[in-house]
């Protein structure tokens, strides 16, 4: 396992937002990001949960220890959720919550280029919508969201 940095990262239970209904709003992400992990059978629950980032009712990241079925499964994973489709990622490529955000656009972006492309998707992240070319069109006008705002305000820029 990667060593993970917590730096700047807040218990779910303790998040909160600048109102009460964004601190709702971010609680409600946080859900959905654990309803999300615990609907693959090789997660048997949730452990702890760190918020990285969030924007209410929009985009959450957030770090994960889950209790795994196996040990071949890993203990400690990233989720991205929101108005994008839902991903997980290993921490070993991505200890911080910069390196999962670029992680989650590289791999939604080969996504994309293979659906634009005409190419088979099968070998690549799951997305939950169909490999269309309106899908990969609105994934793609999000990953620029991120990159435009997400990205540059985590490196301080």
């Amino acid at each position: 396992m990667a060593q993970i940095d917590l730096t700047g990262l807040t218990p779910v239970a303790d998040t909160r937002g600048e109102t009460p209904d964004e601190t709702t709003a971010i609680q409600a992400l946080a859900r959905r990001a654990a309803e999300y992990l615990l609907s693959h059978s090789w997660c048997l629950g949730i452990q702890q949960q760190f918020t990285a980032l969030a924007f209410p009712r929009i985009f959450g990241l957030f770090l994960f220890q889950i209790a795994p079925s196996s040990r071949d499964v890993d203990e400690w994973l990233w989720v991205v959720i929101g108005d994008i489709p839902p991903a997980y990622l290993v921490t070993d490529e991505a200890p911080d919550a910069l390196s999962a955000i670029e992680l989650y656009d590289d791999l939604m972006q080969e996504w994309v280029d293979a659906v634009l492309a005409g190419e088979p998707t099968d070998d690549l992240i799951p997305v939950n919508v169909p490999p269309t070319r309106e899908y990969a069109e609105m994934l793609r006008s999000r990953l620029e969201l991120i990159r435009e705002m997400i990205i540059p305000w985590l490196r301080n820029e």
